[in-house]
């Protein structure tokens, strides 16, 4: 019997930033996992409007994680950074296992990194990420220093279409970042499909560990 991932997204460009380049890949390797999307893009809105995560979007979000329990998921995952806290906040009320696709991302930077750079294109980004690395440092009993550098402007010429612009500005900043650190994760999938030279240091992107990490948790695995 196949097994039903539900993914909740912010962003309306979601097929092109993150189902085509990650989702259908996966599912053709995993033919016994179905992918169905929830998309809501006040979420981000709100969030970006607030500064950040807020109480009525960490509601939302469990909402929809209750929705896709009534419609027979194994897993919910969120596919953006920015509201991360949210999915930690419904996991202790969802009916069905619930994290945010970076939360892989941030063990493997941190098992690997002391001086961590963490890059964005959204000023939310950073806060999610920085906290999700503070609590694996926790776990992992590990001092680490954490260096945040956003790429304003990029996310916007990314979604007004200007993949070039977008791709530039945060090579730029990548290669800049790359001198102060020993390990850099990128704070959004939107930025994963950047092709770039190597910058020197370790990078770490969301995207492909996320959905493995929820075939992990379908299959049971440890």
């Amino acid at each position: 019997m196949s097994k039903k991932l539900f993914l909740i997204h912010t962003v309306n460009q979601f097929m092109d930033m993150i189902y085509k380049p990650f989702g259908v890949p996966f599912v053709e390797d995993n033919p016994d996992i179905e992918i169905y999307n929830i998309m809501d893009d006040t979420l981000l809105k709100d969030t970006l409007a607030a500064g950040g995560i807020t109480n009525a979007v960490s509601s939302r979000i469990l909402t929809y994680a209750k929705s896709a329990a009534d419609a027979g998921a194994d897993c919910v995952m969120v596919t953006c950074t920015s509201v991360n806290a949210a999915a930690k906040y419904a996991r202790q009320f969802s009916p069905v296992p619930i994290f945010n696709i970076d939360e892989p991302v941030a063990r493997e930077t941190v098992k690997n990194g002391k001086k961590i750079g963490v890059l964005a294109t959204l000023p939310t980004s950073p806060k999610g990420t920085v906290r999700l690395l503070k609590e694996e440092a926790a776990r992992q009993n590990k001092e680490i220093e954490i260096v945040t550098m956003v790429a304003e402007g990029a996310f916007d010429a990314l979604v007004a279409g200007d993949v070039e612009k977008h791709d530039k500005m945060v090579t730029d900043a990548l290669f800049q970042l790359a001198k102060e650190v020993d390990t850099i994760t990128f704070a959004q999938i939107s930025m994963s499909k950047l092709v770039h030279d190597d910058p020197g240091v370790p990078i770490y992107k969301i995207g492909r560990s996320g959905f493995e990490e929820a075939k992990r948790i379908m299959m049971g695995q440890e």
